[in-house]
């Protein structure tokens, strides 16, 4: 999530393949092992997003995480999902938030926990590629389809 801050998603998801080669196919465990010699590598690879500061974060990131019990972050992450009986169904793009106050506590509860660059936009992002919120439109066939309808 954090790389597509400020991008569009189709510039992250046509990269998509390449990221899970260059990140160990997002294996925590194993991203927490990169080593700056692993850092320079990323930070040469053109198939991925060479931002310093996302690469940075995604290897403090993982080295923080690995030290989590497993499903803690599943955990955390579904424990800040809104009530989705709350929440009707958008009826236009404009009607799809970029911040909640979940999302915001989210991030803020992430960065108290040492997760670097993530916000509450980020945090909402995270929590529809999570189905922890169903942003489809009220017309798209693929509304209610996902964890967040229950």
């Amino acid at each position: 999530e954090a790389f597509q801050s400020g991008l569009s998603w189709l510039t992250i998801l046509r990269r998509r393949e390449t990221f899970r080669t260059a990140f160990a196919g997002f294996r925590i465990a194993e991203v927490a092992k990169f080593t700056g010699t692993d850092r320079e590598r990323l930070l040469a690879d053109p198939g991925i997003i060479r931002n310093r500061a996302k690469v940075d974060a995604t290897l403090a990131n993982a080295k923080v995480l690995a030290g989590w019990r497993a499903g803690e972050l599943d955990e955390l992450i579904w424990s800040y999902a809104p009530d989705p009986a709350g929440r009707p169904a958008p009826r236009g793009l404009g009607d799809v938030p970029a911040i909640t106050p979940e999302s915001t506590a989210l991030a803020k509860e992430l960065k108290k926990r040492s997760i670097r660059f993530v916000g509450p936009t980020t945090a909402y992002a995270l929590m529809q590629a999570c189905g922890l919120v169903d942003d489809h439109l009220a017309e798209c066939v693929a509304r209610g389809g996902g964890a967040a309808a229950g």
